[in-house]
């Protein structure tokens, strides 16, 4: 053990350099842990910790292990404290249950355009109709979907609309993707739908640099879509300007199938275009008046300037998390120019991270931190590990009479490996949070990547520069035929057999694992960064936890079996696209289908018969009812009972019985069922005693405000 220990403090001391890189890492430990806790822990615990660390830092040894354990504990203790202020100070009123044909009234502060329509969101709102809460339990804001008639809307507009309003849907099934937590921190009370055309009963403009960055960003859109109304401009708005929900559904499908969805999220690819461009304009143009250029560092103006734009460019559209990562490492490389520093990119990539988790701690739990992050921290870090390799092909090809085909050749491979690397670093991601692999991304990338680069982004930066004078057309139109060429690479190469693969869901300890492991094989250079690989590979072979046998959506209208065969289908008379999808794709599987039996099953009363369906799983006996009319039969002759009616004071025979109140109590519900017994589980167990949780002892009406706030 002594030799051991040894050795272990040997390999820190050699990778001194690299303790920095592990601060993001620890800070963000302290958020997941706070995530993982099945209920809110006290606001004053994450300071008190990160105190006490403090104080063991003061008092360690300079530059020991010791001390750079403290200041990691201190990190994942400021990120517990961090997240938790967080979450209570975002603290809004929430509907409690749907409320039909009212007329809601508020101030546009975002829209987003939809192929079908436009979403609006809706902010000092204003409820009229029956059921409404009082005024000091009225939703802060709401999200309106509105049909294609929608009035031309700008930010800061009072709106009035009749709607269908709800409180933001909970899990499709215990583990599954939680929109109400993310409701939460956008403060978000409810969201439905117009049932007639949309009022404007106010013109009115935005008031503050976020609002006015936001009604900039919806009017580029609309523009956008004018010049292309179709397929094409829904793409094009997404790369300019972030307006993702505009692209068209096909098409969004076909990109993540092929594996080139991640070219529809403005990153680092946009950024470098824009930072490039003002750094090279400005450095030109500088270079073109001598008297100027000899008097001042063109490239430190330059870098000023294409720093402002970066943030601008960010800001415009919506500071998603992967733009918010490339704008932090675009700051830091050119803060680096005017410091006449070296920038070091993995530190760079380690800040980024700090900067993205301290604004916004809650996006870590995100696919889009999540796989932003781990593709470019495996990027830099296979980069770095390339480079003697590097060196030598360059060395050969400075040597060699055809230098232009060891380019080109070097070129080529560059782009597969890339490609490749940031396939296997975001796939296990990719698996977890969308049950989809695509196989074929190499292809895919080689061919849609240098056109997006060569002919798109340079076609849209243009169309930008050309917007003021209302010129967009001049670039927008040819932008159009290269996104078209786009599309068409996506939806060929999703048309292969095995392109794109669904899986069923892995536990959430798979992605422990799989973290802990590529971080360790990408944050060190010594050998004993290799044993990594074996951790994220146990993360990949513990599998997928058992699937359930029945399923209750969370608002008890929608019910589930998974046959003999492990196929999902929906047993009830109403059917929830969202949710029999989510069922079906948490195991592996393309969308639920109707349940239905052999004439010989039929025959022995299994089944479904209107409103009544009849299940048998080894000694139990289920029925699953959508119509009152069967109740009584249903609870006469089975052991398990689901219902979407109210059954629990009308079913006495069965040993089990759950009704749709049970749903609205506990969220959704899913049960395991074998020969010993019934295990049951509901998403709100799931989650815990938590603010976004309905029912929840922790939810308040008004939001936490820090100390001298």
């Amino acid at each position: 053990m002594s030799n051991l220990r040894a050795w272990i403090l040997e390999q820190l001391d050699a990778e001194r350099g690299r303790w920095v890189l592990w601060l993001p890492v620890a800070l963000g430990l302290g958020i997941a842990i706070y995530y993982e806790l099945p209920s809110e822990p006290a606001l004053w615990l994450g300071p008190a910790l990160a105190a006490g660390s403090l104080v063991i830092a003061v008092f360690a040894p300079a530059g020991s292990p010791a001390r750079a354990l403290a200041i990691g504990a201190v990190a994942a203790s400021s990120g517990l404290g961090l997240v938790a202020w967080r979450t209570a100070s975002l603290t809004a009123p929430t509907l409690t249950r749907p409320l039909f044909s009212l007329n809601v009234e508020g101030r546009v502060a975002d829209i987003q355009r939809l192929p079908e329509g436009v979403r609006v969101v809706l902010e000092a709102v204003r409820l009229k109709g029956n059921g409404v809460p009082p005024p000091e339990l009225m939703p802060a804001k709401v999200r309106v979907t509105l049909n294609r008639g929608a009035p031309p809307l700008v930010i800061g507009d009072r709106l009035l609309v009749l709607a269908n309003l709800s409180p933001p849907a909970g899990p499709a099934a215990p583990g599954a993707f939680d929109f109400q937590r993310v409701a939460w921190y956008q403060q978000l009370g409810a969201v439905g739908y117009a049932l007639a055309p949309a009022t404007v009963i106010e013109r009115g403009r935005p008031d503050g640099f976020v609002r006015t960055i936001d009604s900039l960003r919806a009017d580029l859109a609309a523009r956008i879509l004018h010049v292309l109304p179709g397929p094409a401009g829904g793409v094009v708005a997404s790369l300019l300007v972030g307006e993702q929900t505009a692209v068209d559904k096909d098409v969004a499908q076909a990109m993540r199938d092929s594996g080139l969805a991640h070219i529809l999220s403005i990153s680092g690819l946009h950024i470098v275009f824009a930072v490039g461009l003002v750094m090279g304009l400005v450095r030109y143009g500088i270079a073109l008046i001598p008297p100027l250029a000899l008097r001042i560092d063109a490239k430190k103006v330059a870098a000023v300037l294409a720093l402002m734009a970066a943030i601008f460019y960010t800001a415009l559209a919506g500071a998603p998390v992967p733009a918010q990562r490339a704008c932090a490492m675009a700051a830091f490389a050119l803060l680096a120019i005017l410091l006449d520093r070296t920038a070091l990119s993995l530190r760079l990539v380690a800040w980024s991270a700090v900067i993205v988790l301290v604004i916004a701690p809650e996006s870590l739990t995100g696919a889009s931190f999540q796989m932003s992050f781990a593709a470019v921290v495996a990027l830099i870090a296979g980069w770095e590990s390339a480079a003697p390799w590097r060196r030598r092909l360059h060395e050969r090809a400075e040597i060699s009479r055809h230098r232009w085909i060891w380019r080109l050749a070097a070129a080529l491979g560059a782009s597969l490996i890339t490609t490749l690397i940031a396939s296997i670093a975001t796939g296990a991601f990719a698996a977890y949070h969308f049950n989809r692999l695509s196989l074929l991304g190499v292809v895919a990338n080689l061919l849609g990547v240098p056109l997006t680069g060569f002919w798109i982004m340079p076609w849209g930066l243009l169309a930008m520069l050309l917007m003021p004078f209302g010129l967009e057309a001049v670039a927008l139109v040819p932008m159009g035929w290269g996104v078209d060429g786009l599309n068409a690479i996506a939806f060929h190469v999703a048309a292969w057999p095995d392109a794109a693969m669904l899986v069923p869901s892995l536990p959430g300890t798979s992605l422990w694992l799989l973290t802990v492991g590529g971080l360790w094989l990408c944050l060190w250079r010594r050998r004993w960064r290799y044993a990594g690989i074996p951790v994220a590979a146990i993360g990949l072979m513990l599998g997928p936890p058992p699937a359930p046998d029945l399923l209750m959506s969370e608002d008890g209208r929608v019910l589930g079996l998974r046959d003999e065969r492990g196929v999902v289908h929906v047993a009830s008379a109403r059917v929830d696209r969202y949710v029999t999808d989510a069922w079906a794709r948490r195991q592996g599987q393309e969308g639920a289908r109707r349940w239905t039996v052999s004439a010989d099953e039929q025959a022995s009363g299994l089944g479904c018969n209107t409103g009544l369906c009849r299940w048998r799983k080894g000694p139990w006996r289920v029925a699953l009812v959508s119509d009152e009319k069967r109740l009584a039969e249903a609870c006469g002759s089975a052991d398990i009972v689901l219902s979407t009616v109210d059954a629990q004071a009308r079913c006495r025979g069965p040993r089990l019985v759950i009704d749709r109140r049970d749903a609205w109590k506990d969220g959704a519900h899913a049960l395991w069922l074998d020969d010993l017994g019934v295990r049951r589980e509901t998403a709100n167990a799931r989650r815990g005693d938590r603010p976004w949780v309905p029912n929840s002892s922790m939810r308040q009406t008004a939001p936490v405000k820090a100390p001298g706030a």
